[in-house]
């Protein structure tokens, strides 16, 4: 029989918290075989969860984010030999949002059974707590970088969100937080709501929601937070 992979998350924070489950912990423990976007916190990661697993004799394979088709195709060599394999996330769930989602698109073309495991996603713990509408939402991951072109991005979603009431969520990079929500408050209407979720699972942890005009009478100091936007009617 083949191996599984198995995809494995991490907590948002980078170190394990009460957020995995048993079974993240057990299924580590089982598995010596994984892929990774960064070995040297993979290790971290994994010795922090389970101190006396025997992380030197565990094999990592690094995804390179730049090469990820080439990088992969004998990442999943071991499944075929009967070998399981985990595919670890950085923070929160892999291939959302994060690394991966080719390895999981290869292991159905080799039909290598997928097993994903239960863990804190950003995306899922901001539209909870937004109380933005959670039937009918999309999540457009990192805006672009040019500001004129972040901007078009901003309105398209904006007029989405208005329109057909979709909530959208977005992200960026934590030293850009300041600048995209600085867009989104200049840009966009003042009776549109939007939500920020700020170090989701921390002890820091907030999730706010209020309309444009009332974030900028008190617009927090996003710089290097973990964030997730969203916005909508």
């Amino acid at each position: 029989m083949k191996g599984k992979l198995y995809l494995i998350p991490c907590s948002l924070g980078g170190t394990p918290s009460a957020d995995l489950g048993p079974r993240v912990a057990d299924t580590i423990a089982s598995l010596s075989h994984f892929i990774v976007e960064n070995e040297r916190s993979a290790r971290r990661f994994i010795k922090a969860l389970l101190p006396s697993y025997p992380i030197a004799d565990a094999t990592l394979y690094l995804i390179d984010k730049h090469n990820v088709q080439a990088n992969i195709k004998t990442f999943l060599d071991p499944c075929e030999s009967g070998i399981s394999v985990g595919l670890l996330s950085e923070a929160g769930c892999p291939a959302i949002a994060d690394p991966g989602e080719e390895v999981v698109e290869l292991a159905h073309q080799k039909n290598i059974i997928v097993v994903p495991l239960v863990g804190p996603s950003s995306i899922l713990l901001t539209l909870m707590g937004s109380g933005l509408n959670g039937e009918n939402f999309a999540f457009s991951g990192y805006l672009p970088i040019d500001k004129s072109a972040r901007v078009k991005k901003i309105k398209e979603l904006e007029q989405k969100a208005l329109k057909e009431n979709q909530t959208q969520l977005f992200m960026d990079t934590p030293f850009r937080n300041n600048q995209l929500l600085e867009d989104v408050l200049l840009n966009c209407s003042p009776a549109l709501r939007v939500c920020i979720g700020t170090d989701l699972t921390l002890d820091s942890e907030r999730i706010n929601t209020r309309t444009v005009a009332e974030w900028k009478k008190n617009t927090p100091d996003l710089h290097k937070r973990l964030v997730m936007f969203g916005m909508g009617r």
